[in-house]
């Protein structure tokens, strides 16, 4: 057994809390960024909250953060994701707390079943599901309406288009780099 062989699950679960990491945060930056500047145009014409552009992007982390550490996990940086914001504005993370838990379970019934088979699509139609239900949720829990939802659906696809671009671009990458000769033997 080589050294990588040992190190592997160290890393990937580093690798993991990295990414539950960077998952909380949006949770809390896109609180930050409503209070903070409100409504921001997203092309168009159109407008949505500004944490938007946040909201958008953790759907991928919470993939790639149950890929590394499991569902346990996103459901507890959820949890600490809202205890978060809550310092920021009640209002906005209790609205938010349970348009991600809700958006989360629609998430999961999406990505789970689909990620071994077709990784990347499974990325693309989770994060489509999961902004459905928790822009739909958030909205009309934080402002009563549903007004923002063309502008809110089109930026968080902008942000899905642009992780699922990164992700893609980066497993090219990464298929594309020669195996070591210590990947080759754990293979044989």
């Amino acid at each position: 057994m080589s050294t990588s062989d040992l190190t592997a699950p160290r890393t990937s679960r580093r690798v993991g809390l990295v990414l539950a990491g960077c998952y909380v945060a949006t949770v809390l930056l896109a609180n930050y960024a409503i209070t903070t500047f409100g409504a921001v145009p997203v092309g168009f014409g159109l407008v949505a909250p500004a944490g938007v552009y946040f909201a958008g992007l953790a759907f991928t982390l919470r993939d790639l953060t149950q890929d590394r550490l499991g569902k346990r996990a996103v459901l507890a940086a959820i949890v600490v994701g809202t205890l978060l914001s809550a310092l920021i504005s009640p209002q906005f993370a209790l609205a938010s707390a349970a348009a991600f838990l809700l958006s989360e379970l629609a998430d999961f019934a999406v990505y789970t079943p689909l990620r071994k088979r077709r990784w990347l699509t499974a990325v693309v139609l989770s994060n489509i599901a999961g902004f459905l239900v928790d822009s739909v949720l958030f909205l009309w829990l934080a402002f009563g309406s549903l007004a923002f939802l063309p502008g809110q659906l089109l930026g968080k696809a902008w942000m899905t288009a642009a992780a699922v671009l990164v992700l893609a671009l980066l497993r090219r990458r990464h298929e594309s780099v020669p195996a070591s000769p210590t990947a080759v033997q754990r293979v044989h």
